[in-house]
């Protein structure tokens, strides 16, 4: 097994929810495996408070989480990405920026729960099922043998993921 540590980053348009969650998921099931960042093409400036309490669930540290613009990633001094994933049907279909070192990209598309309108709990139910359905494809990602997957294989995956439906955990988190 390898030591190298991978580089994810989790695109949306507004960066306040699903890719919030997809960074927590990834850095706290990668288990140091993988950093993961997200960042948006238009983002709000604010995280939501339901995707803060998903995150926060898992035991992800929140202090630094922001809502930031996807432009901080492809500076030249930025981080360079092994894997550019978008999670919203906007996002996937901008212009995006071009990543240094020309990461595998993947679509992986998921109903937006900031959107939801109804009460606190009715959206705290919308955000629990959007993430499960983040967790379900995370953890497939996480758990693939990227060390002895060629190039193509890893990228046939990637994309394979997204394909499947996003299925829901049976269980209320």
């Amino acid at each position: 097994m390898s030591d190298r540590q991978y580089n994810v980053l989790i695109l949306c348009t507004g960066n306040s929810a699903r890719s919030i969650m997809g960074e927590a998921l990834f850095n706290v099931l990668g288990k140091g495996r993988f950093a993961a960042y997200s960042a948006g093409s238009h983002p709000t400036g604010k995280v939501n408070p339901f995707a803060i309490e998903r995150c926060e669930y898992i035991g992800y540290d929140t202090a630094k989480v922001r809502s930031k613009s996807w432009n901080e990633f492809a500076a030249p001094d930025a981080a360079q990405m092994d894997f550019v994933i978008t999670v919203c049907d906007q996002a996937a279909g901008e212009v995006c920026p071009i990543w240094p070192g020309k990461p595998m990209a993947a679509h992986w598309g998921f109903e937006d729960p900031a959107v939801f309108e109804g009460s606190d709990e009715e959206k705290r139910k919308v955000f629990n099922k959007v993430f499960r359905q983040i967790l379900n494809r995370v953890s497939q990602f996480v758990n693939l043998p990227l060390d002895v997957l060629d190039h193509n294989a890893i990228q046939k995956e990637l994309r394979a993921i997204g394909d499947r439906p996003a299925e829901e955990a049976n269980e209320q988190r």
